[in-house]
């Protein structure tokens, strides 16, 4: 082989080896950059979900505390009508009482 063509070959092969590690390196970013935004995107869907949960926990406290309220309210009228119930009965119970002690 000549010389020239020594030169030309060793060239060559040092292209392909400057190309070859030139292609390793722009893969290795293209990997790094995927990597980079699929964790933002990562983090991006996190965070929404995240903000999701919060207002479905806000609808579902708003709706307890609504039902809470009704629930609350009914209770109460039970208990009024209870009470006027048991004040309706007070004046027999008192009387039925009175009769009792006196026919003894």
């Amino acid at each position: 082989m000549s010389l020239e063509a020594i030169k030309m070959l060793t060239e060559v092969e040092s292209a392909s080896a400057q190309h070859l590690s030139d292609a390793e390196a722009g893969a290795k970013r293209s990997v790094a950059e995927a990597e980079k935004a699929g964790q933002a995107q990562l983090e991006e869907a996190k965070a929404a979900a995240n903000a999701e949960a919060r207002e479905m926990l806000a609808r579902a406290e708003q709706r307890a505390a609504g039902e809470a309220q009704a629930v609350r309210q009914q209770t109460e009228q039970s208990c009024e009508q209870l009470k006027a119930n048991a004040r309706a009965k007070l004046d027999a119970a008192a009387s039925l009482i009175v009769r009792r002690v006196v026919n003894n």
